[in-house]
């Protein structure tokens, strides 16, 4: 990796923990969730209110802010997601933006798992639009 993309990948992360402690601070009674997942390769997941992803792996970063949350029905042990979020890779320099779209499935007592299917938008070397998938376990503490 050279120097200048380990300097911005150092000033990113930093800028990661910061806002993360910045936002608990800010709230009296934040849930954090924390698992593993397949997003950018095998990854770590750190969810902050059940709103605010931070996801670092093998491949890259990702931070995904969910901005809706909906169920289909009382009966149906799903519930579903959209938010928009952003992504970096470790190795190609390439970034950009990307549209999380889910399901969660809360299958015990504070344990999730969600899959989600991500349209992204590549803007390295100009826009180009990819499509991205994950699939995660996380814990609530």
């Amino acid at each position: 990796m050279k120097t200048s993309a380990l300097v911005k990948t150092m000033v990113a992360l930093s800028a990661l923990i910061g806002s993360t402690a910045t936002i608990a601070e800010g709230s009296e009674s934040t849930s954090i969730s924390a698992g593993l997942a397949v997003d950018q390769d095998l990854s770590a997941v750190l969810e902050l209110d059940n709103q605010y992803r931070f996801t670092v792996g093998n491949d890259g970063a990702a931070f995904d802010y969910i901005i809706k949350r909906g169920e289909f029905s009382e009966s149906t042990p799903f519930t579903w997601y959209i938010g928009a979020g952003a992504w970096s890779e470790w190795d190609h320099n390439e970034f950009g933006a990307r549209v999380p779209l889910g399901l969660n499935w809360n299958f015990s007592q504070g344990w999730n798992m969600y899959g989600q299917v991500h349209p992204e938008l590549d803007l390295y070397s100009g826009p180009e639009l990819q499509i991205g998938g994950a699939l995660g376990v996380k814990y609530t503490f």
